[in-house]
C-alpha cells in the first residue's frame, strides 16, 4: 500500500496542530466568543465551592441564618449556576460550530486537490485509501475540536483558577499539591509517546480496510467467477485482525496510564490534604468550610487533568488523521501544468509528435523517440500488442502525464502552452469502457455544462444515432441512470459517451479502443457513429480490431515503445510485416507470410 505506516514526532504533531489551527483564522470572532464563554463558565465553576464555604463557615456552623444574607447568598448562588449553564451551552455550541466549519473547508481542500492530482498519484494510491482520508480521517478531526480542544482549554483555565484559589486558602498545601504535577506530566508524556505509534498503525490499517473493501466491491464479478471469495476474506480478516490488535494495545495503554493512574494520584493527594488538616487541627482551628472548599478545588484541579488524559487518545487520533489529510493536500504529483489562459488555441487540429520519449517510473522508457504527424481532418490509428505504448501516446496528449523529452505540437504550438479551457473543450476523448454517472440521460450528455441547451443535447444524441435507444426509454432523456449505467448495454453506454463528446463539438477526437467491448450486433451502429464523428476532425484512434481502422489515413504500428511500421492499410499489408501478421490472425488465417 502507498503511504507507509509512520510515527509522528513531537515536532510533527506540533506542526500538524499549528496548521490545523490556521483553519480557524476565518472564524476568529467565533473562536474569541467561545474563549470568553469558556472563561466565564470556568469562573462560575470556581465560584461555587467558595460560596458553599462561606455558607458553611459563616452561617451553618454558627447556626445563624439572617434572612437578608441568606436571600443574597442564595440569589448569587442561583445566578452563578444559571450563568454557568448558559455559558457552558454556548461554548459547546460555538466549538462544535467551529469544528464543522473547519472540517468542511478541510474536505473542500482535499477534494479539490484530488481533482488536480495527476494519474501518477492514482497509479500508486488505492481509491479506498483516498476515500478513507476524506471521510474517516476528517471525522476524527471533528472529534478533536469538539471533545478535545474545548476540554483542553477548560482544563487549563480550571487548573489555573483552582490552583489560585488553593493558594488563597493555604499556600503551603497548594505548594504540596504542586509536587504531584511532575508525576502527572511524566505519565502523560509516556502515554503520548506510545499511543502515537499505536494510532498511526491503526489509522493506516483502517485505510487499508477501506481500500480492500472498495477493491472487492469493484471486482465482485471477477471474485465470484474465479472463486476468490475465500482468499479475499482471508486478506480482509488479516488486516481487520491487525487493526483490532493495535486498537487493543491502545486500550490497554489507556487502562494503565490514563484515568486509573491519575485517579490514584488524586486519592493520594486527598489523603495528604486530610492528613495535613488533621495535624493542623491539633494546633489551630480548622473550619469545615475550608476543608470542603480545598477538597473541591483539589477535585477541580485533578478532574480536568483526568479529562485531558481521557481525551488524549482522541487527540492522538486526530493528529495522525490530520497528518494523513495534509499529506494528500501537499502531494506534488499534480496533473501536468496547463495555463488557464493563453494566446494559443486549437483551430485546425494539426498534431505533431517530435521525438517524444517517456517513462512512468523514471527508469524504463515506454515510449522511445515517437514522431508522427496528423494533419487536420486525418485519422491516425495506433495499433500494436499489449504494452507497445499505444495508450501512453494518448495519455501524454491528454496531459494525464508530464513528459520531458521531445515535443508535442498542436497547430504549431506546444501542447504545454495551450490553455486548459481550449484543451478540455476542443479535444474529445472516448474510452474503451465509458464512465456513466448517476443521474439522467440528459445530465450524462450535458455533464452539467450550464450553457448547453436541451436542443444541443438532443442534437448530439441524434448525431451519433443514440437517440434511437434513448427514445425507447420510459422517460426518454429524463430516464434515471443507475450507478455506472449498469442497466444499459455496453453499446448503449458507448453511444452515450459519443453523444457526450459530440455535445462539446471537439476539433480533435481521441478514441481509446472505443469498439473493443461492443457486440457484433451493435458494432455496425457504433461504426456509423464513429464515421460521422470523425468527419472534419483530426482523430487519434487506438484499435485492437483492425477492421475498424482500415480507412485510416495513416496507421502506426508500435512495438516496445517504438514505431516500427507506418502507412495505409493496403501499404502495410503489402509490406508483410507485423501489421500483416496481426491482420491475418484476426481474420482466421493462421499461416504467416
Amino acid at each position: 500500500m502507498e503511504d507507509n505506516q509512520f510515527n509522528l514526532s513531537f515536532n510533527d504533531q506540533k506542526n500538524v496542530l499549528f496548521r490545523l489551527m490556521k483553519y480557524t483564522l476565518p472564524f476568529k470572532g467565533t473562536l474569541t466568543l467561545g474563549f470568553i464563554m469558556l472563561i466565564i463558565s470556568t469562573i462560575t465553576g470556581v465560584a461555587t465551592p467558595y460560596l458553599v464555604m462561606i455558607f458553611i463557615d459563616d452561617y451553618l456552623t454558627p447556626g445563624i441564618f439572617p434572612e437578608a444574607d441568606m436571600t443574597w447568598l442564595i440569589t448569587i448562588f442561583v445566578l452563578v449556576q444559571l450563568v454557568g449553564a448558559a455559558t457552558t451551552y454556548m461554548q459547546i455550541y460555538l466549538f462544535q460550530y467551529l469544528a464543522f466549519k473547519v472540517i468542511q473547508q478541510l474536505r473542500i481542500d482535499a477534494f479539490d486537490k484530488i481533482g488536480r492530482l495527476g494519474m501518477r498519484y492514482f497509479d500508486k494510491v488505492p481509491g479506498g485509501s483516498v476515500v478513507s482520508r476524506i471521510t474517516n480521517d476528517t471525522e476524527a478531526i471533528v472529534e478533536m475540536f469538539i471533545g478535545v480542544l474545548a476540554t483542553f482549554l477548560m482544563a487549563f483555565f480550571m487548573v489555573i483558577s483552582s490552583f489560585v484559589m488553593m493558594f488563597i486558602l493555604d499556600v503551603r498545601l497548594a505548594l504540596l499539591a504542586l509536587l504531584f504535577m511532575p508525576v502527572i506530566v511524566l505519565i502523560l508524556g509516556i502515554y503520548r509517546k506510545y499511543s502515537a505509534n499505536f494510532f498511526s498503525h491503526a489509522r493506516q490499517l483502517l485505510s487499508d480496510l477501506n481500500a480492500k473493501l472498495a477493491e472487492s466491491i469493484e471486482g465482485m464479478k471477477i471474485i465470484q467467477v474465479f472463486n476468490q471469495e475465500g482468499r479475499l476474506g482471508r486478506e480482509f480478516n488479516e488486516i481487520n485482525e491487525s487493526h483490532y490488535k493495535y486498537n487493543m494495545k491502545n486500550v490497554r495503554l489507556d487502562g494503565l496510564l490514563l484515568r486509573p493512574a491519575i485517579s490514584m494520584i488524586y486519592v493520594l493527594a486527598i489523603a495528604v490534604i486530610l492528613g495535613y488538616f488533621g495535624l493542623l487541627s491539633f494546633s489551630s482551628t480548622v473550619t469545615a468550610g475550608v476543608i470542603f472548599a480545598f477538597i473541591q478545588y483539589m477535585e477541580r484541579f485533578f478532574e480536568p487533568i483526568n479529562q485531558v488524559s481521557q481525551n488524549l487518545n482522541i487527540f492522538q487520533q486526530a493528529l495522525v488523521a490530520a497528518s494523513r489529510v495534509f499529506i494528500l493536500i501537499d502531494d506534488e504529483r499534480i496533473e501536468p501544468h496547463q495555463p488557464e489562459t493563453s494566446d494559443y488555441g486549437i483551430t485546425d487540429g494539426h498534431i505533431e509528435f517530435r521525438d517524444v520519449t517517456f517513462s512512468y517510473d523514471g527508469r524504463t522508457d515506454v515510449l522511445k523517440d515517437i514522431s508522427f504527424t496528423a494533419r487536420p481532418g486525418e485519422t491516425v490509428a495506433l495499433v500494436g500488442h499489449t504494452g507497445s505504448g499505444k495508450s501512453s501516446i494518448i495519455n501524454l496528449f491528454m496531459r494525464f502525464y508530464e513528459f520531458s523529452e521531445g515535443e508535442i505540437l498542436v497547430d504549431g504550438h506546444s501542447l504545454k502552452d495551450i490553455s486548459r479551457q481550449a484543451l478540455k473543450k476542443r479535444v474529445g476523448l472516448v474510452l474503451q469502457d465509458p464512465f456513466i454517472f448517476y443521474g439522467t440521460v440528459e445530465s450524462n450528455i450535458r455533464l452539467y455544462h450550464p450553457e448547453m441547451t436541451f436542443q444541443q443535447v438532443k442534437a448530439a444524441a441524434e448525431f451519433v444515432y443514440a437517440d434511437k435507444f434513448i427514445n425507447r426509454l420510459p422517460d426518454g432523456y429524463q430516464h434515471r441512470v443507475i450507478e455506472k449505467g449498469g442497466a444499459f448495454s455496453s453499446g448503449e453506454r458507448q453511444l452515450l459517451a459519443f453523444a457526450r463528446t459530440m455535445a462539446m463539438d471537439p476539433k480533435i477526437l481521441i478514441l481509446d479502443e472505443a469498439t473493443a467491448n461492443i457486440d457484433s450486433e451493435t458494432e455496425e451502429q457504433i461504426q456509423q457513429s464513429l464515421e460521422r464523428m470523425r468527419q472534419g476532425r483530426t482523430t487519434l484512434a487506438i484499435a485492437h480490431r483492425l477492421s475498424t481502422i482500415q480507412d485510416a489515413d495513416q496507421i502506426l504500428v508500435l512495438n516496445r515503445g517504438e514505431i516500427v511500421e507506418r502507412g495505409s492499410h493496403d501499404a502495410l499489408i503489402r509490406h508483410g510485416g507485423i501489421y500483416h501478421k496481426m491482420y491475418q490472425l484476426q481474420n482466421g488465417q493462421h499461416q504467416l507470410s
